[in-house]
């Protein structure tokens, strides 16, 4: 009983995020995605008691550096950042790069972008799909590159026969396709091109390692036990 009163009494963890469809966004003001599902739950098992607030990235970064908040996510790890956060080492979402296709489309992949030259690929303009993919871009692979303003936009030229794949983030093309009520009609193909994994990341200023290795145990023991898929699962069955 001592234990649990300790840590239900635990100080509020002040987290930051920024809006990023499908994993954390806002929507009629409330805050919803699939990282935020998994970060609410594992830290309910833990009984500590989160914020969570959407900023611009630039600033969350900064508010993590300084210690003015104690954690962001989902964040990418790189040797810049890790000087000033301490990443779970337990992936928070594994950002899969994949390829969607029209349903009745024939095009396989099995991991070599040179095989695709003969189609035209849509992308969302300025935005980095990981390094295999977009050196492919620069290097011509493709019969032809299209570009979109934004995500529901590039799905809409595969749709309407414009190009014959789109790239995206496995989890960011399900919840468009999901928005747009088109599920049916694309498939991803099954190889995906790439996989970055994403974390939740403590400010070393809080000196927060003890926190951030309880968080690490949590996670797997959601992982184990079925639910984190679950939550994945039945989030694109809403």
């Amino acid at each position: 009983m001592s234990i649990i009163s300790t840590m239900a009494q635990a100080k509020t963890l002040r987290l930051v995020t920024l809006e990023y469809p499908p994993y954390e966004y806002t929507e009629d003001g409330q805050l919803k995605g699939l990282a935020v599902e998994v970060i609410k739950r594992t830290f309910k098992t833990m009984q500590q008691p989160i914020t969570i607030e959407v900023l611009p990235w630039a600033r969350a970064m900064r508010y993590i550096r300084d210690g003015s908040r104690d954690a962001v996510f989902t964040a990418f790890k790189n040797p810049e950042r890790e000087r000033f956060a301490d990443f779970s080492k337990q992936v928070l979402m594994q950002q899969a790069v994949s390829l969607f296709v029209r349903k009745d489309s024939q095009i396989e992949y099995d991991g070599d972008l040179n095989k695709l030259n003969q189609y035209s690929l849509g992308v969302v303009r300025k935005i980095s799909y990981g390094l295999i993919l977009d050196t492919a871009i620069k290097n011509d692979t493709f019969r032809r590159v299209e570009e979109a303003n934004e995500g529901t936009q590039n799905f809409g030229l595969l749709l309407n026969q414009r190009v014959d794949m789109v790239a995206s983030t496995k989890f960011g093309g399900y919840h468009i396709l999901r928005q747009l009520k088109r599920n049916e009609d694309v498939k991803e193909l099954p190889v995906s091109i790439q996989n970055l994994p994403s974390y939740i990341a403590f400010s070393k200023v809080r000196k927060l390692t003890k926190l951030r290795d309880e968080f690490d145990l949590a996670l797997i023991r959601l992982k184990e036990s079925g639910e984190y898929q679950k939550l994945i699962d039945d989030y694109f069955k809403q």
